[in-house]
């Protein structure tokens, strides 16, 4: 297994992570899920046993119905693997059952270990920005809660660039412990997380934990142009995530990854997560099944191969458009460009060449 570190710190951890959304299916996740003790103890073996080490989890699945079925699955493994969880979502009509304040954050972490029977957290994560509480509250909490020892080192979820960015200025302006990664969404076909968090991740030494990698469900191969997608599934019974912006450019993306499938004789959902694992500031992907023989192709993706053509098929396939003002540092031709951004300015770099390129033609052609 080749394990990677988690950000500026020295905790390392598995490609891949076991997500437990399916886990629990109540409080308006039936749609995710509903996997009992019994079968979760089965998927979380399977993962184990070829050395995944991170299960990641949340009090806002099933509303703290997730974290208990985890718990009590995980039972006497517990402290053989790194156990991750979330807090900050409203879990009810009470105005302090939300947020990043001090009062929220620590009676979320105390109610989570109660429901994980655990005395602690490894990575704990703010599920979502507060635009309310004052950021110091946020960090002096977090701090509080990792120096008390019920929490290991945490991490954000969901933030923008801006907003992970006056935290970690923050917390160095006030010497509190930092944050040491983010999760975010970010699939072949949803790849703004390319705009700003992942040159922040490379920037910033973040470990980028990636929720959501098939897009919850849209890439793994049952939704297709021209054919009904199977009730079953989480976009078959109405999942609202994700957004798609393009529903037509979206069908071509799956149609390359079923094209790559059959030259590997795989799924597409091995050949999507395979392309993501290798991309630029990308630490683990975390994926949740509610059948063994789904996690077992998931998983299998850490041993798919891509060769360099396939990654950059996949690459020109998906490619978003460069927004300002990245479009506009290659069209004026700057120099001295970021090592952190770079590496997806050359996509950019090549999508303008090919747009300035059609237009001189047509100019050239119209005269």
């Amino acid at each position: 297994m080749d394990y990677r570190p988690l950000g500026n710190s020295g905790l390392m951890v598995s490609p891949m992570a076991l997500g437990t959304a399916p886990f629990g299916g109540a409080n308006g996740f039936e749609d995710v899920g509903n996997v009992g003790v019994d079968d979760a103890r089965k998927l979380l073996d399977i993962a184990f046993e070829i050395g995944v080490n991170v299960v990641d989890t949340a009090d806002l699945y099933s509303l703290g119905v997730s974290e208990e079925v985890t718990g009590k699955a995980l039972g006497n493994k517990r402290n053989d693997i790194i156990l991750a969880s979330k807090g900050r979502s409203p879990l009810s009509d009470d105005p302090n059952a939300s947020g990043a304040s001090r009062y929220h954050l620590i009676h979320a972490v105390e109610a989570s270990l109660k429901r994980l029977g655990t005395d602690h957290i490894d990575l704990y994560q703010l599920h979502n920005w507060d635009g309310v509480t004052p950021i110091e509250e946020t960090l002096e909490a977090m701090h509080h809660l990792v120096t008390s020892g019920k929490i290991r080192y945490y991490g954000t979820s969901n933030y923008s660039g801006w907003q992970m960015m006056k935290m970690l200025g923050k917390a160095e302006t006030h010497h509190f412990i930092k944050p040491v990664s983010q999760q975010i969404y970010y699939t072949p076909e949803s790849r703004e997380a390319e705009y700003e968090l992942l040159p922040l991740a490379l920037d910033q030494n973040i470990g980028s934990l990636i929720w959501g990698p098939m897009g919850e469900g849209f890439l793994t191969g049952k939704v297709r142009r021209g054919q009904e997608t199977p009730s079953n599934t989480r976009q078959g019974e109405g999942w609202p995530e994700p957004y798609v912006h393009d529903m037509e450019r979206a069908y071509d993306i799956i149609e390359e990854l079923f094209a790559i499938g059959e030259a590997h004789d795989c799924s597409p959902a091995r050949v999507c997560l395979a392309w993501l694992m290798d991309r630029p500031g990308v630490t683990s992907l975390i994926v949740g099944a509610r059948t063994e023989e789904h996690l077992r192709d998931n998983l299998a993706a850490m041993e798919l191969k891509l060769s360099e053509e396939e990654h950059q098929r996949l690459e020109k396939a998906t490619r978003p458009a460069p927004l300002y003002p990245y479009w506009h540092r290659i069209v004026c031709g700057m120099d001295r460009l970021d090592p952190a951004e770079k590496p997806f300015l050359d996509g950019y770099a090549e999508t303008i060449k090919h747009r300035t390129d059609d237009r001189s033609a047509k100019s050239k052609g119209d005269k």
